[in-house]
C-alpha cells in the first residue's frame, strides 16, 4: 500500500513540474518571396502562361507567345491581354491583394504580398508578348534517296547513313514552329557528299543554331536498338489521308521495300511511301480481287507480297505472290484441306530463298497451325504440315497470329498472339508447348497480330491489342526484346513486362481516335517489323482498321 502511495506522489510531482515549463513559441516557416509564380490564361480558359519574379527586381513578367496555339498562325493581340484570368502560386499562410482573378496584362498591375510574419512586399505584374526563341531541326530526310537524318542535338549534327554517293537532292526538314532556315534544303538542291551547314533562326530573329549535315557510317552499338531512338515517321488516317473509304475491310499490311502495301478486301491494294506515309499508287489485283479472295496480305524479308483468301468460305486456301507493286499476282499455294484458314499469314525469310510460312487454323478452341517451307526458292509441298501446340488454356477461334523465329529451322521457337486467352505465348519449337507466356490482359480487347525480326545482335517481336468498341482505351502496340526469355513475364496492360522496350500511346491510333468514330467491328489490325539493308535502322509499322497506319524508326547508332 505504501508503495502505491509513493508512486502516486511521484507522478503528481512530475505533473506539477511539467506544468511550470513554458512551451517554445511556434513560428511559421518563412519563404524568401511568399509568391512563387503567377499563371495566366486567356478569358476562354485556353493557354497557361507562367511568370516568375525577375531576379533583382519586383517585376513578375508573364511571357505570352506571339502565336497561340504556338503551332498556328493566330497572332495574339494586346486586346486579348486586357482580360486574362490569373492565379498565384503562394506559400502557405501567404496572401496576395487585391484578390487575383482577372488582370489587364497589357499594362502594369500592382499587388501586395503579405507573408507568414505579416511582412509586405509590392510586386508589379505585366504580360509580354514574345516571339519564340526555339530554333531546332526536329526532322531531316531526303525522300528521293530514302534517307532519314539522325539528329544529335547535343553536337548539332545530322548524320546521313549512306555507303555510296548521294545524288544532289532536295530535302524535307521540320523546324521549330515559325523558325526559318538558310539555306533552305527544301528549295535548294545540295550535295550531301560534302558537309553542309544549315543555320536555323528562331522567330525572335536573334536566337540561332547551326547544324552540320554530313554523310557518314557511324559506329553501331554492340547490341540492340539505341534507347530513346524511337522516331515517329508518319501517322496517316486510312480514310481522310489515304482515301480508303470502305470501313472494316482493311486488315492486312505488307512492307515491300520502300513501300507499305495496305490490303482492303474487294479493292485494289494501295501502297504508300514507307518513310513518309504518302500515298504513291494502287496495285491492280485483277481477278483475285474479292471480299473473300484478297482477304489478307503480308510480305517476306525481300519485299515479296503474299496475298491469301479466306477458306473454306472462298473454296480452297490460296496464296498468291507479288514480286513488286507493278507486278501481277501469281498463284503460289493452293491447298484444299477443308480447314478454316486465311485471317492471318506470316512468313520469316524470303520465298526466293528459304522461308517458313505459318497460318493459324481457325475454329473452336483451336491450337493448330499450318506450316509451309520454302527451300532454295522452291515450295517443298502444297500441303502444309499441321502442328498441334499446347499450353494455352482456351486457344483461339478466329483471332490469332503465329510467326516463326527462323527462316529454315522448323524446330525453332515461335510466338503466338491470340484471343481469348489474351496472352502472348513463346512456344518451344521442338515440343510445340508454351514455354513462357505473359499474364492475360483485358478480355475486352483483342491481340491478333505478331511479327519478329533480328536487329543488331538482338531479337525482337511485336504484337497489337485491338479495340473493337466505341468505348474503352486500347489500340496499342508493344515491341519486346526476346533475345532471351529473361523478362518475358508480367503483364503488358499494367506495364510490368520487363521485356518491353517500347510501346505506343494507347487509344491514339485506333478507330476510336477518329471523329466520327466508326467501330472496328471485325477487331482487325496488323503489325510488321523491317530491318534496313545497311543494318542501322529497324522500322515498326502498325495499322488499326478504320484508324491509322503508323511508321516508327529505331536505330542502333552509337552516339
Amino acid at each position: 500500500m505504501k508503495k502505491y502511495i509513493f508512486n502516486i506522489a511521484i507522478l503528481a510531482l512530475l505533473i506539477c513540474l511539467n506544468s511550470c515549463h513554458h512551451p517554445d513559441e511556434l513560428k511559421p516557416s518563412v519563404s524568401r518571396n511568399g509568391i512563387n509564380s503567377i499563371t495566366a490564361t486567356f478569358e476562354d480558359g485556353t493557354g497557361a502562361f507562367t511568370g516568375y519574379i525577375t531576379e533583382g527586381s519586383n517585376e513578375i513578367i508573364i511571357p505570352i507567345p506571339y502565336y497561340y496555339p504556338v503551332s498556328s498562325n493566330n497572332q495574339v493581340t494586346e486586346v486579348q491581354l486586357k482580360t486574362m484570368r490569373v492565379s498565384a502560386n503562394l506559400d502557405d499562410n501567404v496572401i496576395a491583394s487585391p484578390a487575383l482573378l482577372y488582370m489587364d496584362l497589357s499594362q502594369e498591375n500592382s499587388i501586395t504580398v503579405t507573408d507568414q510574419v505579416k511582412e509586405k512586399k509590392q510586386y508589379v505584374v505585366r504580360g509580354e508578348i514574345r516571339k519564340s526563341n526555339a530554333c531546332q531541326i526536329e526532322a531531316f530526310s531526303i525522300p528521293s534517296q530514302g534517307l532519314s537524318g539522325v539528329i544529335n542535338e547535343a553536337t548539332k549534327t545530322i548524320s546521313l547513313v549512306a555507303v555510296g554517293d548521294i545524288d544532289p537532292a532536295l530535302a524535307e526538314v521540320t523546324l521549330s514552329y515559325h523558325a526559318s532556315i538558310s539555306p533552305d534544303p527544301a528549295s535548294t538542291i545540295l550535295n550531301y557528299n560534302t558537309e553542309q551547314q544549315l543555320t536555323v533562326t528562331a522567330h525572335d530573329g536573334q536566337t540561332k543554331s547551326v547544324y552540320t549535315v554530313k554523310k557518314q557510317i557511324p559506329e553501331k552499338l554492340p547490341y540492340g536498338i539505341r534507347m530513346g531512338s524511337a522516331k515517329l515517321m508518319f501517322a496517316k488516317q486510312l480514310k481522310a489521308d489515304l482515301g480508303i473509304t470502305t470501313d472494316n475491310m482493311t486488315g492486312g499490311m505488307a512492307v515491300a521495300g520502300e513501300y507499305v502495301v495496305l490490303n482492303t478486301r474487294n479493292e485494289n491494294s494501295i501502297y504508300i511511301n514507307a518513310k513518309t506515309g504518302e500515298k504513291i499508287g494502287e496495285i491492280d489485283l485483277g481477278a483475285i480481287k474479292g471480299s473473300l479472295s484478297n482477304f489478307y496480305n503480308t510480305a517476306d524479308d525481300e519485299g515479296n507480297v503474299l496475298i491469301c483468301n479466306l477458306s473454306p468460305n472462298d473454296g480452297a486456301f490460296k496464296v498468291w505472290k507479288l514480286a513488286s507493286v507493278d507486278g501481277t499476282p501469281e498463284l503460289m499455294i493452293e491447298w484444299n484441306g477443308g480447314e478454316a484458314i486465311g485471317r492471318k499469314l506470316s512468313v520469316n525469310g524470303s520465298i526466293t530463298g528459304d522461308a517458313i510460312i505459318t497460318a493459324p487454323l481457325l475454329g473452336t478452341a483451336n491450337q493448330r497451325i499450318a506450316r509451309w517451307t520454302v527451300v532454295g526458292g522452291t515450295l517443298t509441298s502444297q500441303t502444309p504440315e499441321i502442328i498441334t501446340m499446347s499450353g494455352l488454356t482456351k486457344g483461339w477461334t478466329i483471332n490469332a497470329d503465329v510467326v516463326s523465329t527462323s527462316a529454315s529451322d522448323v524446330s525453332s521457337d515461335y510466338f503466338v498472339a491470340s484471343y481469348s486467352d489474351n496472352t502472348f505465348a513463346w512456344v518451344n519449337g521442338t515440343t510445340n508447348t508454351v514455354s513462357n507466356k505473359l499474364e492475360a490482359i483485358s478480355a475486352n480487347y483483342i491481340p491478333n497480330a505478331v511479327d519478329y525480326a533480328e536487329f543488331n545482335n538482338a531479337k525482337y517481336t511485336t504484337l497489337n491489342w485491338v479495340n473493337s468498341f466505341t468505348w474503352g482505351a486500347a489500340d496499342a502496340v508493344w515491341l519486346l526484346d526476346v533475345s532471351s526469355n529473361v523478362g518475358f513475364e508480367g503483364n503488358l496492360e499494367t506495364k510490368t513486362c520487363n521485356a518491353v522496350v517500347w510501346e505506343s500511346a494507347r487509344d491514339t491510333y485506333g478507330a476510336k481516335a477518329i471523329t466520327p468514330v466508326v467501330a472496328n467491328a471485325n477487331g482487325t489490325g496488323d503489325v510488321a517489323l523491317k530491318v534496313s539493308e545497311d543494318g542501322y535502322f529497324m522500322y515498326l509499322y502498325f495499322m488499326f482498321t478504320n484508324g491509322y497506319v503508323v511508321g516508327y524508326q529505331f536505330d542502333c547508332i552509337d552516339m
